[in-house]
């Protein structure tokens, strides 16, 4: 035979320390929990900041993914353009030597950690608190808008037909070739520049926790 189940008496023990408390009667407040040793836990103001980080994301991300049609457009009346010339022949570069290409990329790539570091100062005066949504979607965001900044200097840029375009110039007449971002990991200056800076400004400027307090415990306590 064996001894009936019984909670382990504990002389003067409070009965907010009984292990095998019951929860509490009464009605169960909303978006509670009951954890076991003591009160209801509160775990709506937990869903309600959840969902604030959620909604300013989604804003952080429509707002910095719109700023590459600037990026774009400065992209397009920044970025030096590679002289070509025709003749009956075909269509070649005037300057083989010249670097306008790489002065294309180089132009994007400051214009892009530019904004990029604009965007992550203004995200943190917006929210100064952070989080790892917001940072998310800074990042995201600068992605989409570098690459919504190159589609836009593309299409409003000269021609892509460039047989077509030294045919209507006629032969040794020197025009510009089509805007072109030959290293693709330019794309990434941006989100990179962002988190960048706006890891910076919360580990300067931030709001810091609140230091725990420690309360002495022992024989020598009064």
């Amino acid at each position: 035979m064996t001894a009936p189940l019984t909670p382990p008496h504990r002389p003067n023990q409070p009965s907010g320390d009984n292990p095998w408390q019951s929860p509490p009667s009464g009605p169960v407040p909303a978006g509670a929990t009951w954890t076991g040793d003591g009160p209801y836990r509160k775990d709506g103001a937990q869903r309600d900041e959840l969902i604030k980080d959620l909604r300013d994301g989604v804003v952080v991300l429509v707002a910095v993914t719109v700023l590459g049609i600037a990026l774009g457009l400065l992209w397009l009346w920044l970025a030096p353009r590679v002289p070509l010339v025709s003749n009956e022949t075909g269509v070649f570069l005037k300057d083989t030597e010249g670097e306008e290409a790489i002065g294309a990329d180089g132009t994007f790539v400051l214009l892009a950690a530019g904004l990029g570091a604009l965007s992550a100062a203004a995200v943190f005066l917006f929210r100064r608190r952070g989080g790892i949504v917001l940072v998310l979607a800074l990042a995201l965001g600068g992605l989409l808008a570098s690459l919504l900044g190159w589609g836009v200097g593309v299409w409003f840029g000269p021609t892509r037909d460039v047989v077509e375009h030294a045919r209507q110039v006629g032969e040794g007449v020197t025009f510009d070739a089509y805007l072109e971002l030959g290293a693709k990991n330019a794309l990434l200056a941006w989100p990179l520049a962002a988190m960048a800076v706006h890891l910076g400004l919360t580990a300067l400027f931030g709001p810091r926790d609140p230091e725990p307090e420690w309360e002495p415990h022992g024989p020598w306590q009064q």
